[in-house]
């Protein structure tokens, strides 16, 4: 797999941005951690004027929290069901659905007989830890809280969750199933359009995506400025879609090394 290194993403380019997208999860994340450079870098986009969403497999509990305490503009979550922001002049949290409760609660039922099958059916794996507060998709862990599973136990999870008629992806630490053709980038196309007038077909060169695993691919395809933080190499052989750049270092420190890119870029223009 060949790269492009961080550096060579012109300046030019750079400076006439107006919207980063990211991932979470060993993207913003250190080995599960938040670090403050990764913080701080989110806090120095958004001084400097560009605009913030974040777009996860993480689910709905979380991405209230995101959205109402991280210097972000919105955050997409469960890959795609939904998306959160904070309108400040109202001083309140909301939220754009894809389906509505009833059609979630239709699902609950299929969603829990996978759920189910997958535990018995492989050895080692389990339900996330964050499934508690997920509205959409199940999540299905296979080395966050658990010991690292070997690819074909993750294949056979996929292939279960497929069988079931659900879309499946792979994240750094978990395979997410649901009902339904959505996924991250779908949602980003409706949030642009929705929330602030703009079509992403019309603004792929002004827009910039960073990411690291499977379930970023979409993105990483679409967007020709997409970057991948250092350990989007671990994961490259899954991926039907590389970005066109990558990151010195991994996780937080490569996502705080693209912002700081963008900065200066602007600053310079």
């Amino acid at each position: 797999m060949s790269l492009r290194p961080l550096f060579e993403l012109p300046r030019a380019v750079a400076a006439q941005l107006h919207t980063v997208f990211s991932d979470i999860d060993d993207t913003l994340t250190t080995d599960g951690r938040l670090p403050p450079q990764a913080y701080a870098a989110m806090d120095q986009l958004r001084h400097a004027g560009l605009r913030l969403i974040l777009i996860t497999g993480r689910p709905a509990g979380w991405c209230d929290h995101i959205a109402r305490m991280w210097p972000v503009d919105g955050v997409i979550g469960e890959n795609g069901a939904f998306y959160y922001w904070h309108d400040n002049e109202a001083r309140k949290l909301k939220c754009r659905h894809l389906l509505d409760a009833t059609e979630r609660e239709a699902h609950a039922a299929k969603l829990a007989a996978v759920r189910d099958t997958i535990l018995r059916e492989v050895p080692g794996c389990a339900v996330a830890s964050d499934q508690f507060c997920r509205l959409y998709d199940l999540a299905i862990d296979f080395c966050e809280d658990v010991a690292p599973l070997p690819n074909a136990a993750i294949d056979r999870i996929v292939a279960l969750m497929e069988q079931a008629g659900m879309t499946a992806k792979v994240s750094s630490i978990h395979v997410n199933g649901w009902f339904g053709s959505y996924d991250k980038l779908s949602m980003a196309h409706l949030m642009l359009r929705e929330r602030y007038g703009l079509e992403l077909a019309q603004e792929r060169e002004r827009c910039l995506f960073v990411g690291d695993s499977p379930n970023d691919a979409p993105m990483f395809a679409y967007l020709p400025h997409a970057v991948g933080v250092a350990n989007v190499h671990d994961m490259a052989a899954r991926m039907s879609a590389l970005p066109a750049y990558v990151t010195p270092s991994r996780g937080g420190a490569g996502f705080a090394e693209v912002a700081s890119a963008l900065v200066a870029a602007r600053e310079a223009s």
